[in-house]
């Protein structure tokens, strides 16, 4: 048995390929995430441990829309440092015109879930949670993924 180190990277498909690219451009940055790779069909940012890559669909599927209750990703998450995070991520969006599914607000994910859900251009779901202490792996908290789960 290994243990892994984390999440390396995730690689998400858009359409609208110059829209996507502003947005992502303005996100990722304010989420202390640099850009380290900028193609033709492809963008690439690093930090937190993580990296996140933004491929371009070609242009005969550039009109798709993300629909998250298909096979595949259902949304995609970053962990914030702390709650104030969340809100002032809150801000940044509503400045930006973003679709906000969720403003901050707290969930029965684990003990001090808090979280805001938004979409990308395309509806790609994007979520930044703060859960402070061990989360689900307090002793007595609980993990129940049918309550709730947008």
């Amino acid at each position: 048995m290994i243990k892994i180190n984390g999440m390396a990277h995730v690689v998400i498909n858009v359409g609208n390929w110059d829209v996507c690219v502003e947005f992502y451009r303005k996100l990722m940055p304010f989420l202390g995430m640099e850009q380290v790779f900028d193609g033709k069909e492809m963008i690439y940012f690093v930090g937190g441990r993580t990296a996140l890559g933004i491929n371009r669909l070609s242009d005969n599927e550039d009109e798709q829309r993300f629909n998250q209750n298909r096979v595949g990703l259902h949304h995609l998450c970053f962990r914030a440092g702390a709650g104030s995070d969340v809100d002032e991520l809150y801000d940044f969006l509503v400045a930006l015109d973003s679709k906000i599914i969720h403003p901050p607000e707290y969930g029965a994910w684990a003990p001090g879930y808090y979280s805001i859900l938004f979409e990308d251009p395309v509806g790609t779901r994007l979520e930044l949670n703060y859960v402070p202490g061990k989360g689900v792996l307090a002793d007595g908290a609980s993990f129940d993924p049918s309550t709730d789960y947008k």
